[in-house]
C-alpha cells in the first residue's frame, strides 16, 4: 500500500468488505479466536470495573499510592472495551467489518490505552522505589507525585500514538486481519522511523524503568533485612514474599508484552521475514490478556506491597 498524507486515509481495498478470510484461516478458527478474546475482554472489564468501583467506594483506598493502580485499571478497561470487544465481533464475523475509519480508530484506541497501561506499570515501579528506597532523601511520596505519574502515563501515550493519524506511521490490519495496530510491515522510511521510535520509547524505556526500579528496591530491601536480623525470621520471610511479587510482576510484563515487541522489531529489522498470520496473532492476544492479569497481580498482591513498606 502506498503511503498517504493522512493516516486515516488509505485504500479501501486493504479492508475486507463482506467475506471470511478463508485463505488465512477456516471459519472455525475465527470462532475460536472470538471466544478467546471475548473471554479476556469480558473478564478484564469485570475485574477492572471492580477495582475502580471498590476504590471509589472506600475512602481508605483513595490514597496517593493507589492512584497509579486505579489508572492502570482505567487503561486496561479502555483496552478491553475499545479493543477487545470489537476484535471479538470481527473475529465472530470472520473479517474486519468496521471499514478503514474503524480500523484507524480501533488501532489508535488499543495502542493509546495499551501504552498508557504499560506506562502505568512503570510508574507503579517508580513509586514503590520512591517509597521504599527514598532516593531523594527526605522527600516523601505525596499526592502531587501520584497525580504527576498519572498525567505522564496518558500524555506519553497520546504523544506517541497520534503521529499515525497525521502521516508519520499508520494503523493497518494485523495478524489474521480482524484487528488493527501500528503498521509493522511497511518499508516506507517514515513508517520505519516511527516504529523504531515507538519500540524504544514505548516498550524499551518503560521496561528499563521497571527493571531499574525493582532492582534498586530489592537491593534496599536486602540491606534493611540485614539490619533487622535480630528480629528473627519474619523479615526474611517478608523479603522472600516481596521478591516473589517482583519476579511475578516482571515475568507478567515480559509474558504479555515482550512477544509483541519482539515480533514488531523482527518484522522491521528483516524485510524478508515471513510470519504466518495465525502465529503473528499470538503476541497480540498475549498483550491484550494483560487486561486480566494486571488487576489480579497488582491488586490482589497488594498485601505483599504493604509488608514491603513495613520493612523499610
Amino acid at each position: 500500500m502506498e503511503p498517504t498524507e493522512m493516516g486515516i486515509i488509505a485504500s479501501e481495498s486493504a479492508i475486507p468488505s463482506s467475506a471470511v478470510n478463508g485463505a488465512i484461516m477456516p471459519r472455525m478458527g475465527y470462532t475460536i479466536l472470538a471466544v478467546i478474546i471475548g473471554f479476556f475482554s469480558v473478564f478484564g472489564i469485570i475485574l477492572n470495573m471492580t477495582v475502580i468501583v471498590v476504590t471509589f467506594k472506600h475512602r481508605q483506598l483513595r490514597q496517593p499510592l493507589n492512584f497509579a493502580l486505579v489508572n492502570l485499571a482505567v487503561a486496561d478497561l479502555g483496552c478491553a472495551t475499545f479493543g477487545g470487544l470489537p476484535t471479538m465481533v470481527t473475529n465472530a464475523m470472520g473479517y474486519f467489518s468496521l471499514g478503514r475509519v474503524g480500523c484507524v480508530l480501533e488501532g489508535f484506541a488499543v495502542a493509546f490505552f495499551g501504552i498508557a497501561g504499560l506506562c502505568s506499570v512503570a510508574i507503579i515501579a517508580v513509586e514503590r522505589c520512591m517509597v521504599v528506597c527514598r532516593p531523594v532523601g527526605s522527600v516523601t511520596f505525596q499526592t502531587r507525585h501520584a497525580v504527576a505519574g498519572v498525567v505522564i502515563a496518558w500524555v506519553w501515550s497520546f504523544l506517541w500514538n497520534t503521529p499515525p493519524l497525521f502521516g508519520w506511521g499508520r494503523y493497518e490490519l494485523e495478524g489474521v486481519q480482524t484487528s488493527c495496530a501500528p503498521d509493522w510491515y511497511s518499508r516506507d522510511l517514515a513508517n520505519v522511523s516511527y516504529i523504531m521510535c515507538y519500540f524504544l520509547l514505548c516498550f524499551a524505556l518503560p521496561f528499563s524503568v521497571i527493571v531499574i526500579s525493582y532492582t534498586r528496591l530489592l537491593w534496599t530491601l536486602r540491606q534493611v533485612s540485614k539490619l533487622k536480623m535480630s528480629e528473627g525470621g519474619s523479615t526474611a520471610r517478608a523479603e522472600t514474599q516481596v521478591a516473589c511479587m517482583v519476579v511475578v510482576m516482571v515475568m507478567a510484563f515480559l509474558l504479555t508484552w515482550l512477544p509483541y515487541a519482539a515480533f514488531a522489531l523482527s518484522v522491521i529489522l528483516d524485510p524478508n521475514l515471513y510470519i504466518d498470520p495465525v502465529i503473528a496473532s499470538v503476541p497480540m492476544y498475549l498483550a491484550k490478556s494483560s487486561t486480566v492479569f494486571n488487576p489480579i497481580i497488582y491488586i490482589f498482591m497488594n498485601r505483599q506491597e504493604r509488608e514491603l513498606h513495613e520493612l523499610n
